[in-house]
């Protein structure tokens, strides 16, 4: 089969297409005809080598244990292993696959079986391939880490991005008042989305600028903890989800310790893949959210689709679809 793979850490360029064993599944996994699979930013830091600590789950010193790339993924059954009772044969799925070695940038993947959900029949297989890791980091945060109530002020820092969309969208499903933080370039994409407000970050600090919410979901965080506390309402919640290396410190060891001394909540959220996958399929269904996808690219063109990804231009999603010859 063919897939993307790579052997060094490093940008874009050290991804090569190529032909590699076609994986047999467990008895517990489910072989997937990949259709589509979706860019997200573990798969960016991966590729990189970058925070330190994902050399730990892919090698040292190079990808030793992860070599192809690709968390999210949406496909055909083309297999089952002989304990799989959830799927048979046929059954188009999607899901999460980074809590079980990634691999989805290829023609075939290996996954288990509580990785995956049935898709919706009217959803496309590039539609479904954006939502798990984004759609369910935006839901979590909201829903479980936050907390979201009805009638909330809500910011989201980063809210053009993948998860930053799905974010914008179930917020409002939940019937809160959203605030949208982006560049200048993005703010009507923002508010097509369903932002009541947006902030462009180039021209306003909405740390500093008086305003305050009930939550913060922060998808790209570059102010310091005690800045956004500074923006929550008295019993707020702060919620860290994506960022830079000295912000993701200041959540895991601050955002405690601020928690622990007054009414303000800050930490920072730990994905849980696929949780929640269920309920994000209701809200598909009845049109409350919808996958926003900027570009996709052939699987043999992943390296600039990652590359597009890394340059930090995208509205929502960035998709790499997999196209089968009658070979494969």
């Amino acid at each position: 089969m063919k897939a993307i793979v790579y052997t060094k850490y490093g940008l874009p360029d050290v991804l090569h297409l190529e032909e590699v064993e076609k994986p047999t599944p467990k008895d517990d996994e489910v072989l997937v005809k990949v259709h589509a699979a979706s860019i997200n930013d573990w798969d960016w830091q991966l590729l990189q080598g970058i925070p330190f600590v994902n050399r730990l789950m892919a090698g040292l010193l190079k990808p030793t244990k992860i070599r192809i790339l690709g968390c999210d993924i949406a496909g055909r059954v083309e297999a089952v292993g002989k304990n799989v009772k959830q799927f048979r044969a046929d059954d188009e799925v999607f899901g999460d696959l980074s809590g079980c070695g990634f691999g989805g940038f290829a023609e075939y993947v290996c996954a288990r079986e509580n990785t995956l959900a049935l898709k919706l029949e009217v959803m496309t297989f590039e539609d479904a391939a954006a939502i798990p890791q984004a759609g369910l980091l935006a839901l979590q945060g909201l829903r479980v880490k936050g907390e979201i109530k009805p009638g909330q002020k809500i910011l989201i820092n980063g809210a053009s991005g993948g998860a930053g969309t799905f974010a914008v969208q179930i917020a409002k499903s939940f019937g809160a008042e959203v605030t949208g933080v982006c560049s200048t370039k993005k703010m009507d994409f923002v508010r097509s989305v369903g932002a009541d407000h947006v902030i462009d970050y180039t021209q306003e600090d909405f740390t500093k600028n008086g305003q305050h919410y009930d939550l913060i979901l922060d998808m790209q965080a570059h102010h310091s903890i005690f800045d956004c506390k500074r923006a929550l309402t008295p019993k707020g919640v702060y919620v860290f989800i994506g960022g830079t290396d000295a912000r993701a410190f200041q959540a895991i060891f601050l955002g405690p310790l601020i928690s622990m001394i007054g009414n303000k909540k800050m930490g920072l959220l730990l994905h849980k893949p696929n949780k929640g996958l269920a309920f994000m399929k209701e809200l598909l269904e009845a049109g409350k959210v919808v996958p926003l996808i900027d570009r996709c690219y052939p699987l043999s063109e992943a390296a600039e689709a990652m590359r597009y990804f890394g340059e930090g231009h995208k509205k929502g999603k960035v998709v790499i679809i997999v196209e089968h010859d009658n070979a494969t």
